[in-house]
């Protein structure tokens, strides 16, 4: 059996200016890094904004179940409904997230899908791509060392170097920086401090990327980042260090969405990184705007499970860009739905209806989930050879007993072809009256306070009995509150695995309360920050990590890169 990159290595890949082509842009839209990958360009975006492409495409969300070990293919399956796209004559453009190097070389993987439904050139994009996520990197940390300097320098602006909110990033799982001393060894080193680095997909100056409209939006943005408090216990902003014209120099061109391909050509914009379970998890919405003003379709993702990704697209992306999704896409396995049921990893290609049963209402509580923002919602369920004839009929009964379409796909195995039916299903749900897009709403209303707001998730969302705050967070929310900027979305930070902010809880928890440990405002973002549970923001790497199998041999050919 071939491995995703013996698979990616193996395809014949078209020039992306032919890629483009097809799309109606032309070679000035593009900046080129390479044959296969390109920028594209202001002029472009500004040219189809004004009406160059026709018709406003229609928006389909893909998420999830909650992550098990099983695997679930969230990004296989849209990068497959894409293709299957193009085999009904569709013309349609899937929108991702761009991989972290740190899951890459952890324990998660890359981020282009999988099997024959792959984004290429997968290696490139799973490694360093077009540089984005170093330019964010160096932006974020640009405005540490200028946080630092202006300590040393005399401290014109009285920060209290206490209350320093920002941290340094880097791109990497690396569990030892989360909480570091700096400005060690005397004067000339500066003003020693407690510091600490998070992951580059976790960072503000990441969710700030994605949810700027423009290059002034973005300059705006990161001139409203929030670093701390003065001596006084005034806010300090990053324009008051006056770097944010630097921080936006340097991602000038990352803000630029990169074009690429999947395996059978169909055009995929791939921008921005954020994960789900420590950030908003969705791609950039210049990039899913610029995709729905070239295509009739657009697929795009959102990270781990619905409760996580879904959730904070629909109240955070979708609101921060009058975005109005046609339909939502839920993904699941049978085996993964075993092992929620109480099945071990290896025991889930034997038939079990019992434990299928149990484990199924996982898929019920996202269902009934995502019905409460008023879109249509289909279920895909990643189809597997182990599967039995049995468990297919015991999903499909189910799902119409639910009263949810629902579609087997084998994308992985067999590229666009196999997920013909599921997007036949798609095409049959967005053109009815359940497409409809005056139904689509939000959960909560942001004006309402932060502690409704994260109750309202918490209880409708997760299932939880009610929510309890650590004497920080309660500290935090009232500092929040005295700055006025209590009237944002909440972005929820917890694990990806269970509904609760418990990973060991599988399946449907219920009589549960989850507790908020910390609450931090991403001013420049736009929305609040509520970390539950253990959850990090800069993540460590497993026993055995992913990069002790990747290899690269002497004639440039990368091996062990899933």
């Amino acid at each position: 059996m071939l491995t995703d990159i013996e698979i990616s290595q193996g395809c014949k890949m078209r020039p992306i200016t032919e890629i483009a082509a097809q799309l109606g842009l032309e070679a000035d839209d593009l900046e080129l890094y390479g044959k296969y990958k390109a920028k594209i360009s202001f002029e472009a975006m500004e040219r189809f904004a004004s009406g160059a492409g026709g018709t406003r495409g229609k928006l389909v969300l893909v998420t999830a179940i909650n992550p098990t070990p099983a695997g679930e293919g969230k990004t296989t399956t849209t990068v497959g409904l894409g293709q299957a796209m193009a085999h009904l004559g569709k013309k349609a453009i899937i929108a991702l997230r761009e991989p972290s190097l740190g899951p890459v070389f952890g324990i998660k993987g890359g981020a282009a899908g999988g099997g024959f439904s792959q984004v290429v050139p997968m290696e490139d994009i799973n490694l360093h791509f077009t540089g984005d996520m170093h330019a964010i990197t160096s932006a974020n940390n640009l405005l540490s060392a200028a946080i630092d300097n202006h300590l040393q320098q005399g401290n014109a602006l009285r920060i209290d170097s206490r209350q320093i909110v920002w941290k340094r990033c880097m791109d990497m799982n690396d569990r030892a920086l989360r909480d570091i001393i700096i400005g060690l060894g005397g004067k000339i080193n500066g003003v020693p401090r407690e510091d600490g680095f998070i992951i580059t997909v976790a960072s503000e100056v990441m969710a700030i990327l994605c949810l700027a409209t423009s290059i002034s939006d973005l300059k705006k943005r990161l001139g409203d980042i929030l670093i701390g408090n003065n001596l006084d216990g005034g806010a300090v902003y990053a324009r008051e260090l006056k770097v944010d014209g630097a921080m936006t120099l340097l991602l000038r061109d990352a803000i630029k969405p990169n074009l690429v391909q999947t395996l059978e050509g169909t055009p995929a914009l791939m921008h921005g990184g954020p994960f789900a379970n420590i950030a908003h998890g969705c791609n950039s919405i210049m990039a899913t705007n610029f995709a729905l003003n070239l295509a009739d379709y657009v697929f795009t993702e959102a990270g781990f499970g619905a409760d996580l990704g879904a959730e904070k697209f629909f109240d955070i992306k979708c609101r921060m860009g009058d975005l109005t999704p046609s339909a939502v896409v839920l993904v699941a396995t049978i085996r993964a739905l075993k092992y929620n049921g109480g099945v071990s990893k290896d025991a889930l290609k034997t038939e079990n209806l019992d434990a299928l049963e149990a484990g199924i209402v996982n898929l019920d509580a996202h269902i009934e989930n995502l019905k409460k923002f008023g879109v249509p919602v289909i279920v895909a369920i990643n189809h597997f050879d182990t599967d039995s004839e049995a468990e297919v009929a015991f999903v499909r009964t189910h799902c119409e007993h639910q009263g949810v379409p629902v579609a087997f796909s084998s994308v992985f195995a067999e590229g666009g072809k196999g997920g013909i039916a599921l997007a036949e299903t798609v095409l049959s749900v967005i053109d009815s009256e359940l497409g409809s897009a005056d139904k689509f709403h939000h959960l909560y209303d942001t004006n309402i306070s932060i502690k409704e707001k994260i109750a309202t998730i918490a209880t409708q969302i997760y299932g939880a009995t009610g929510v309890s705050y650590s004497a920080h967070a309660e500290k935090s929310i009232k500092q929040i509150e005295e700055l006025s900027k209590d009237k944002l979305p909440i972005c929820i930070a917890k694990t990806q695995y269970s509904f609760s902010d418990n990973p060991a809880l599988l399946g449907r928890p219920s009589g549960f309360e989850v507790h908020v440990r910390e609450v931090r405002l991403s001013a420049g973002a736009g929305f609040v920050v509520a970390l539950m549970g253990d959850v990090m923001t800069m993540p460590g790497l497993p026993k055995v990590p992913s990069a002790e199998k990747i290899d690269i041999s002497r004639e440039g050919v990368i091996t062990g890169l899933f």
